[in-house]
Order: structure tokens, then sequence, then C-alpha cells
């Protein structure tokens, strides 16, 4: 660990000198999520405002370091899914989403260059999450999931099911469009898929358990926010059982953002006539004089 971090410190002024420039911005857009109550990647309902800042270093015009933050909510209902199984189960959930994530960028041509005013570009990266889902009881009252253990979780009848947490991780990547409008202004329009670590981004992933011992340890509203089938139209009368698959655990949850960026572009007019006295013809004549 010792050498590492004297090798990070050794390695920090480097990259300072070398950087090109920085990139500073507010975020707006959409986000969503695929799950166990949303099975389809590009649903038709569900979509929330998200909101975000970040900052970019860039130590070459086309490789960086971002970093970033990011706000918004993701929501799902069996009662909007045309899978009937889905719909007889209806489940529904909401949560909001405090994100921090940091990564790497590749910018396929170099915009600090006035002839390279648009470049794609594609990014990945690793974040911290928040989120706690809820949901609304039969009263209309919103109430927190995670504490009811609709799953068994932390249960003494259940011990191989843990409470989930409610910090996680996720994996950003995707890509998107830079424009640079002038000097000093960068628009940027991109996608980002983020698969997680958990499965319970919706409260949802296994099979259901006993509601006996369910009201037994966390009370009736829990039985009753465990399965909510009685409540759907066509209900056959049938409660579940432990063997009863209420969600699929053999893949975790995703989340994606689709989101316009403004950007400050930092030190562009150096950069710019760095470009110029090197590349145009007029530049080098000035400066050979």
């Amino acid at each position: 660990m010792k050498r590492y971090l004297l090798s990070l410190a050794l390695f920090l002024p480097t990259l300072v000198e070398a950087q090109k420039h920085h990139e500073a911005g507010i975020s707006f857009g959409v986000a969503n999520y695929y799950g166990d109550l949303q099975t389809k990647m590009l649903p038709s309902t569900d979509y929330h405002p998200m909101i975000g800042v970040s900052y970019k270093l860039f130590m070459t015009p086309q490789v960086g370091l971002r970093f970033g933050a990011s706000y918004t909510t993701i929501s799902g209902a069996d009662s909007l899914s045309d899978i009937k199984a889905h719909y007889l189960r209806n489940l529904s959930f909401a949560s909001r989403i405090i994100e921090a994530h940091a990564g790497v960028e590749y910018n396929f041509w170099p915009v600090d260059r006035v002839r390279s005013r648009i470049s794609p570009y594609v990014f990945a990266g690793v974040g911290v999450f928040y989120s706690n889902p809820y949901t609304n009881n039969q009263n209309g009252d919103k109430v927190y999931l995670r504490p009811l253990s609709t799953e068994g979780q932390g249960l003494p009848a259940y011990p191989d099911r843990k409470v989930y947490s409610n910090i996680n991780v996720s994996f950003p990547f995707g890509a998107g469009m830079k424009f640079l409008v002038n000097k000093t202004l960068v628009v940027s329009g991109e996608v980002g898929l983020r698969p997680t670590t958990t499965d319970y981004l919706d409260d949802v992933s296994k099979s259901y358990v006993n509601l006996d011992t369910l009201v037994k340890y966390k009370g009736m509203q829990a039985a009753k926010l465990s399965y909510r089938g009685n409540t759907a139209s066509g209900w056959d009368g049938n409660y579940v059982t432990y063997t009863d698959k209420r969600g699929d655990s053999r893949s975790n949850d995703w989340m994606w953002f689709a989101n316009i960026t403004i950007s400050i572009y930092f030190n562009s007019g150096g950069n710019s006539r760095t470009y110029w006295q090197t590349t145009c013809p007029r530049g080098r004549r000035s400066s050979s004089r």
C-alpha cells in the first residue's frame, strides 16, 4: 500500500503538467430502471427527471477522468405490465437515487482544437449510490419497504436471507456526442447504463415467504405489502406459498440515464492558440520569425 501511495504521489504532478483542459457542467435528463417490475430496457412508462453535476479533467485532448453526482427517481408498477403473471402480482415501488461516480472518458476527436468542434465519446467507471424503495399502502400512505422484510430478510425463519443495503455500487458506461459551441461552452448528449450490485432496487428478488410468519415478526402491513395479488383484478382467490416465485434472482437490477450536459470549457483559448501556431502555415511562419 505504501508503494502504491508513493507511486500515485509521484505520478500526480505528471498528470497536472500534462493536462490539456477541464470541463465542469450541469446535466438534465431522464432516468429509468430495468428489474423485476420493469422487464423492458426501453419501456413506455415510468420515466423520471434527473439532474446532475460533473467535472472532467483531460490529461490529453482525447483521454480524461470524469467525476459527478446525480439525483433522480426510479419506479415500477405491475399494474402497467403486459405480462399476466406480473399484472396479477400487483406490486409497485418508487425510490430516490443519489449517486456519486468516477470514470474514464475517451473523445474520438480532440475537441480542444478549433477544427474539431464535434466528437463522439465513450465512458466507463464505477459509482456508489443510495436507494430506499417505498410504496403506497392500501390507505395511500407512503411506506418504506426495507424495514418490512417483505421477502423474509433478517427474520429467524429465513437465515439465508440477509437485509439488503441502502448503499450499493453501480458501474456506469455509455456513449455520447460532444459539441464545442465556442471557446468556453460545451454541450453534450449521452446515454449511460448502470448495472448494479443489488437485486433490491425494487424490493423484489426471490420467492414469497409464509405470510403468517411475516405477520408474526413484522406485522399485518408487511404481509399485505409482500403479497398484493388479492387486490388485483382477476385474482383467483388463492394465496401464495413459500415456494411461489416473487421475483427473479438470477440477475441484479439496472438503471439508465439519458441526459444533456452544459459545460464550461477551461483553458480552451490557450489550447486553440497553440493549435493554430502548430498547424496553421501562417502561424508557423510567424513563430519562426
